[in-house]
């Protein structure tokens, strides 16, 4: 039971870092984007800064999923693995939904 809760303490400090790490990745390419928007005005350097933060954003928490299906597994915690696998489809699921939209 012991070695379960060091996992579970390990996995929350795992996606701590994970989010945090996104954050700060995002927030960079944000202003680095910004600031160079204000600069140079409508550039291929700050559209591109601009647009990798938001990459970053948007699959910081897909990231979340993955790093937690893994931790899952090697604990060996079938209740969470389908639990998680079930999000991970829905996430899916949104994103090709939004795909489809975009391209109608």
């Amino acid at each position: 039971m012991k070695s379960r809760s060091v996992a579970l303490q390990r996995l929350e400090l795992t996606l701590g870092r994970l989010l945090r790490a996104g954050v700060v990745a995002s927030a960079l390419c944000l202003t680095v984007g910004l600031v160079l928007s204000m600069l140079l005005g409508q550039s291929a350097m700050s559209a591109a800064a601009l647009t990798t933060g938001l990459v970053i954003l948007m699959a910081t928490p897909v990231m979340r999923v993955v790093v937690s299906l893994v931790a899952y597994i090697r604990m060996r915690d079938w209740f969470f693995v389908v639990t998680t696998v079930m999000v991970f489809v829905l996430l899916g699921v949104t994103v090709l939904l939004a795909f489809m939209k975009a391209a109608a």
